[in-house]
This record gives C-alpha cells, structure tokens and sequence, in this order.
C-alpha cells in the first residue's frame, strides 16, 4: 500500500502496469474525489465567515477612524469639546480588544479547519468503506456546523457588546454635556 501510495500517477490509475489491484486504484479515486469535494466545502465555508466578519471589522474601523480623527460631522452631532482623555482611551482599548477577539476566532476557525482536513487524510489513509467513511464525514461536518454557530452566536455577543459600549458612551456625552450648560 505505501508503494502504491508513493507512486502519485499510480494512484490516479495513469499507468495500470504499476498496480495490480484496480479495485484499490478506483477506491483511491474515490478517495480523491471526496477529499477534494470536501476541501471545496471547506473553502465554502471560510468565505461565508470571512463575509459575516468583513462587516464587523470595517465597523469597527470606521468607529476608530472617527475617534482618531477631527472629522467634520453634523451640526446635531458637533461636539462643543472633545471627549475627555480617559474615556477616549478606554473606548479605543475596548475596540481594539474587541477586533482582537475576532481575529483570535478567525485562527481559531483555521485551525479547527486544518485539523479536520488532517483527520480525513488519515481517514481516508486507513482505507476504510466507502459507507463508513461517509458517515464520519457527515458527523465531521456536523460538528463544523456547530462550531460554526457557536462562533457566530460569540460574534452576536461582541455586537451587543459594542452596542451597549456605544450607548454608554453616549450617556456619558450627554452626562458631560448637561454638566458643562
């Protein structure tokens, strides 16, 4: 088998005097087919994250950009004084822990997604039936899908975070503008 395996032409049936067994050679393709079906899949799923995340990660930016720079903005939301130094501090920390905290699940994600390319490697080495190794496949994926929720449903937290971060941030501009009329 790890003759077999090392000759990659072999495995993809190119030559069929280097195997013997062409009932081995089609399991194989088989094996390649779902396996690049699957890294597809994978892909699929990266991107769908990447687009719910690119959102997030721009707001942020863009509420940084505002903090950080004396932007002309409306006359109902010009500022008579800038804010105080210690709020705007805490405010960016806040922001910048936040997009930490979604960079560190967007590795976290890559990581959980290599682990699972391996572990079908090594399934697909063992050279187990096709119909069992359809069904670890589906709980693999399974389990993706609920991972996948649950950083999603982290993600929901961190926006209800900010929100409210937000919204304190204006009662506080308010407190601080009352105080100063």
């Amino acid at each position: 088998m790890l003759r077999e395996f090392l000759h990659f032409r072999s495995l993809l049936c190119g030559r069929w005097d280097r195997i013997r067994d062409r009932d081995l050679c089609a399991t194989w393709n088989a094996n390649i087919m779902i396996l690049l079906l699957l890294l597809l899949l994978l892909l699929l799923l990266l991107l769908i994250l990447l687009r719910l995340l690119l959102p997030l990660l721009l707001l942020l930016l863009l509420l940084l950009l505002l903090l950080l720079l004396p932007l002309p903005l409306p006359l109902p939301l010009q500022l008579p004084l800038p804010l105080p130094l210690p709020l705007l501090l805490l405010l960016l920390l806040l922001l910048l822990l936040l997009l930490l905290l979604l960079l560190l699940l967007l590795l976290l994600l890559l990581l959980l997604l290599l682990l699972l390319l391996l572990l079908l490697l090594l399934l697909l080495l063992l050279q187990l039936p096709l119909l069992l190794l359809l069904l670890l496949l589906l709980l693999l994926l399974l389990l993706l899908l609920l991972l996948l929720l649950l950083l999603l449903l982290l993600l929901l937290l961190l926006l209800l975070l900010l929100l409210l971060l937000l919204l304190l941030l204006i009662i506080i501009i308010i407190i601080i503008l009352l105080q100063l009329y």
